[in-house]
C-alpha cells in the first residue's frame, strides 16, 4: 500500500487529478472511486490507456498494470492528499458556505480579488466531499488566493470540510430553509452551517459577518468569534453599504469609513446586495482599491443560471433555475413584484429536500405567489401539484405537460421568473419563452 505522503511525490510531478474517465488529461493521476451504481477501479486499465499516469485503485484485483497504485481506500486517499497540499500551501483561503447564495458570492469575490491577485476559486458548485478536494489539489504554487466553496446537507459535514480547505478566513451567506431533511429542520441547518465558525474560534482566523443578519450574529456569539470583519447597513460597520437600485440591475453605494464610492453591476435581484457587500467587504479587507474592486463587480457577468437576465425572442426570463428552497423561492418573488414590467409570470417548479417540512413550505410559497401581483402562475410538480385546488392558477405534474401548455399557450411580452429545484430541470422549458 502508498502512504499519502509517497503518492504526494506522484501528485507533485503530476499535478492534475481526475475521477472522471471522460476527462483524461495525458499526465494526470485518475482516482479510482466508488458509487453506489459504478466501480470505477473498473476502468483504471482504461484511464491508464487514455494517457493517465497512474490510476490510484483499491481493489487489488484490478492491479493490472505498473501504474496502478493500490490503497486501502480511494476516497479517504483522495482527501487525505488534498489535506496534505493544502498544509503545503502558506496562503490565505477563504471557506464560503450558506443556504443561498454561495456559488455567486464564490464569484463575486473571486472577481473583486481577481483584480489584483492571482486567485483560485472553486468550479462551478465542486463543493462536497469529492468537490473540495478536488479543488484544493487544483491549486497551483503561484496562487496567492483561493475562495472554496463549501456545501453541506447533513451535520458535520462542514467541519470535515475544514479539515482539508483548512480555511484562514470564513463566510456564511446566511442561513436559511435548505436541506431541512438532512439537516433535521432549521435550527440543524444553523448548528450545521456554524461548524465554519466553530473551526475558524480554534485556528484564530478571519470571519466575515453580515451584521444586518440576526441568525449569524447569534452564530457568531455562540461560537466566541473575536476577529470579526463586519459589513452591512449601518454604520460602525467596516463596510456600509445602500442600495442605489435594483430595477432590474443592482447598483450599490458603499463606504469603508474613508471613502465612498458606487458601482453598477450585471446582476439582478436585490437579494444579490448583501452577496455584493461581501465582496467589497473582502476585497478591502485584502488592501484593494475601491477602483479595482469596482472593477470586479462591474465586470461580473452571471452564468449557472443563478439570477441571470436573459432575453428571449418573446420575453426577458430571471434564469434562476440552479435550485431552490423556500429562502431563495421567497426572495425571487419579492423580487420580482418590485421589477417594472408591463406583465409578469411566474414558472416554479418543486422545491426537494425539505423532508417532513415539505407540504407547508410548498403552501406557503403557493400563498406568496397568489399574493405577488402576478399576471399567470404555474406551478410544477407532484409537491405544488397536490396543491392545485388551493388557488386559482396553472398546475402541472412534470416539465413535459408544462411545456405543451406553453406551445399551445405562448407566453409574449412578459417579465418570466423561472425558478426551482435543480432536479426539475427547468431549463427545458426555456425554448418555449
Amino acid at each position: 500500500m502508498i502512504t499519502t505522503e509517497e503518492l504526494y511525490h506522484y501528485y507533485i510531478a503530476n499535478p492534475v487529478v481526475s475521477t472522471d474517465t471522460r476527462n483524461i488529461t495525458p499526465g494526470c493521476i485518475f482516482f479510482a472511486l466508488k458509487g453506489d451504481l459504478f466501480n470505477a477501479n473498473e476502468f483504471a486499465l482504461q484511464a491508464i490507456e487514455k494517457g493517465a499516469a497512474y490510476a490510484v485503485i483499491d481493489e487489488a484485483a484490478y492491479a493490472q498494470h505498473e501504474k496502478c497504485l493500490l490503497v486501502d481506500d480511494v476516497l479517504s486517499t483522495l482527501q487525505d492528499l488534498a489535506r496534505h497540499h493544502r498544509r503545503q500551501l502558506n496562503i490565505p483561503v477563504i471557506g464560503l458556505t450558506g443556504s443561498n447564495g454561495k456559488t455567486t458570492s464564490k464569484e463575486l469575490i473571486n472577481a473583486v480579488l481577481a483584480e489584483r491577485y492571482k486567485t483560485f476559486a472553486t468550479f462551478g458548485n465542486l463543493n462536497n466531499h469529492i468537490g473540495v478536494p478536488l479543488s484544493i489539489l487544483s491549486i497551483s504554487s503561484d496562487v496567492q488566493i483561493a475562495v472554496i466553496e463549501m456545501g453541506a446537507n447533513h451535520q458535520k459535514e462542514i467541519a470535515m470540510l475544514c479539515t482539508i480547505a483548512q480555511p484562514t478566513h470564513g463566510i456564511i451567506t446566511n442561513v436559511g430553509m435548505a436541506h431541512l431533511d438532512g439537516f433535521g429542520g432549521f435550527e440543524g441547518v444553523k448548528k450545521g452551517k456554524a461548524e465554519l465558525y466553530t473551526y475558524l474560534k480554534e485556528t484564530l482566523g478571519y470571519t466575515f459577518i453580515n451584521r444586518n443578519n440576526a441568525y449569524l450574529l447569534e452564530m457568531s456569539a455562540t461560537a466566541g468569534l473575536n476577529k470579526l470583519i463586519y459589513y452591512g447597513t449601518e454604520n460602525g460597520n467596516t463596510i456600509k453599504g445602500e442600495l442605489l437600485s435594483s430595477d432590474p440591475f443592482i447598483e450599490v453605494a458603499w463606504t469603508n469609513h474613508e471613502l465612498s464610492s458606487a458601482v453598477k453591476t450585471n446582476l439582478t435581484g436585490s437579494y444579490n446586495f448583501e452577496n455584493i457587500l461581501a465582496a467589497i467587504c473582502i476585497g478591502d479587507f485584502f488592501d484593494m482599491a475601491p477602483e479595482e474592486i469596482n472593477n470586479g463587480l462591474s465586470s461580473y457577468q452571471p452564468k449557472n443560471n443563478r439570477s441571470q437576465l436573459t432575453k428571449t425572442e418573446n420575453n426577458t426570463v430571471i434564469c434562476d433555475f440552479y435550485n431552490a428552497n423556500p429562502s431563495s423561492m421567497t426572495a425571487a418573488l419579492n423580487n420580482i413584484a418590485v421589477l417594472s414590467a408591463a406583465k409578469k409570470t411566474a414558472i416554479l417548479g418543486d422545491m426537494f429536500e425539505l423532508g417532513p417540512e415539505s407540504a407547508a413550505q410548498h403552501e406557503l410559497i403557493v400563498k406568496q405567489a397568489a399574493e405577488s401581483g402576478l399576471d399567470e402562475i404555474i406551478f410544477i410538480g407532484k409537491y405544488f401539484f397536490a396543491l392545485k385546488d388551493t388557488l386559482k392558477a396553472t398546475f402541472f405534474e412534470t416539465p413535459a405537460e408544462a411545456a405543451d401548455y406553453l406551445q399551445q399557450n405562448p407566453v409574449k411580452n412578459n417579465l418570466v421568473l423561472l425558478k426551482g429545484s435543480r432536479g426539475m430541470k427547468l431549463e427545458s422549458l426555456l425554448q418555449y419563452l
